[in-house]
């Protein structure tokens, strides 16, 4: 599921988007096999192409974005489905434009950057599953290729200040014309989920990565601290959890046993919690199964707020949670699924929506009526929103 004001009515509407009948995508990964717009009540609003009764897992991300990719005020539905890379009107699902892939293979995921220095983020990277991008300016013309280990969702981010974004591909940071600029060092396998922010509060960005361990490096390429305190760092998350605690907390996932052996042996995950300067402040004893946990920082569930760690498709009988910054469970939503979270009406606060093969459910702080954001005003569209994974990186502003 994606969020965004597609019609700009003043309140979020709800893409659910459908992939092709791709099994296995360790190599090759899934194209968009049909995208449904409904509205926060339900109601259907569009539909593009059909779905597969026996379509792919989520075993990769679908290569599906929400963003103003040409800057007229009005959200576009970025996609790749059959072999082209698609630009749909956000009202009507309709098509605006159709390119021509750089490569067959280059729909792992889509990326919206400011690689030309523009006024706005209107240009496009791809890649395919672990070895290549592509940078595409919003009328595809090829900008720049690498060949590297990118890992799952690049991240892109103005680390320098000169109005372009810099891309953290994997353990490598290029400048915006692609030239490699610093790489981390002693990583094994690739980053699994990249994040920045103004971790230990000296003013300036600092890029932390979750891969074979969890490690902060400086904007120059310093590494300042890594912490090897878990087994496979698969997600992290940067937040303000601690209110107590300077500067920014990295609550992280480790997979500590990656799957069931079919012998008994249950895969188990669990959460963990560091501190600005990457020591352990708690780690999850797990008593469960599970493996696949996901985790993101939720901001603003309520007004004030400390920020708090959403933790979804848990297994082993654990809900959706939001877990404090003293590992506590604040709420334990009554759905199980996947979830995504927004400001969906311009309220202020954000709402948790958990959804599954049957129901989506809007989960707030406090009653919230849906019908106020129907403001008729364009709602803004957050980079998180247009950056949208199942590999949950980001950024913290300064």
């Amino acid at each position: 599921m994606l969020l965004g004001d597609l019609n700009g009515d003043g309140r979020m509407e709800m893409l659910l988007v459908h992939p092709d009948n791709r099994q296995d995508v360790r190599y090759i990964p899934h194209q968009v096999q049909c995208l449904t717009a409904f509205d926060l009540e339900g109601n259907l609003l569009w539909q593009k192409g059909e779905p597969d009764s026996g379509a792919g897992s989520a075993g990769s991300d679908y290569p599906a974005q929400i963003a103003d990719i040409d800057g007229d005020g009005q959200l576009e539905v970025l996609c790749v489905m059959d072999g082209r890379f698609l630009i749909l009107n956000g009202r009507t699902g309709e098509v605006k434009a159709s390119h021509e892939l750089p490569h067959e293979h280059a729909h792992d995921c889509i990326i919206v950057a400011n690689l030309t220095g523009g006024a706005y983020a209107s240009d496009i990277i791809l890649k395919d599953r672990y070895h290549t991008m592509w940078a595409l300016d919003r009328h595809f013309n090829l900008l720049w290729t690498h060949e590297g280990n990118p890992g799952h969702f690049p991240w892109v981010y103005d680390l320098d200040g000169d109005g372009k974004d810099e891309v953290m591909a994997g353990y490598d940071l290029l400048d915006h014309d692609g030239q490699k600029l610093w790489s981390c060092q002693d990583l094994d396998d690739h980053a699994d989920c990249i994040w920045v922010g103004d971790v230990n509060g000296d003013g300036h960005p600092e890029v932390v990565i979750g891969g074979s361990v969890t490690v902060m490096y400086d904007r120059f390429g310093k590494e300042l601290w890594r912490y090897e305190g878990s087994i496979e760092s698969q997600h992290i998350a940067l937040g303000r959890f601690c209110s107590d605690k300077p500067g920014l907390q990295i609550a992280g996932l480790d997979r500590l046993v990656r799957e069931d052996d079919g012998k008994g042996l249950k895969g188990k995950d669990g959460l963990f919690l560091l501190d600005s300067e990457g020591q352990e402040i708690w780690k999850e004893d797990r008593q469960t199964d599970g493996w696949l946990t996901i985790i993101e920082p939720l901001r603003g569930w309520k007004a004030d707020a400390a920020d708090l760690i959403l933790a979804y498709r848990r297994g082993g009988g654990v809900w959706p949670s939001l877990y404090d910054g003293e590992m506590n469970v604040v709420v334990e939503f009554p759905l199980n699924g996947y979830a995504v979270h927004a400001d969906v009406c311009g309220s202020g606060t954000e709402q948790v929506i958990i959804y599954n093969d049957d129901t989506a459910a809007i989960y707030a702080s406090e009653p919230l009526a849906l019908r106020a954001g129907l403001s008729g005003s364009q709602l803004p569209q957050p980079k998180r929103l247009s950056s949208s994974t199942l590999y949950p990186g980001g950024e913290i502003p300064l």
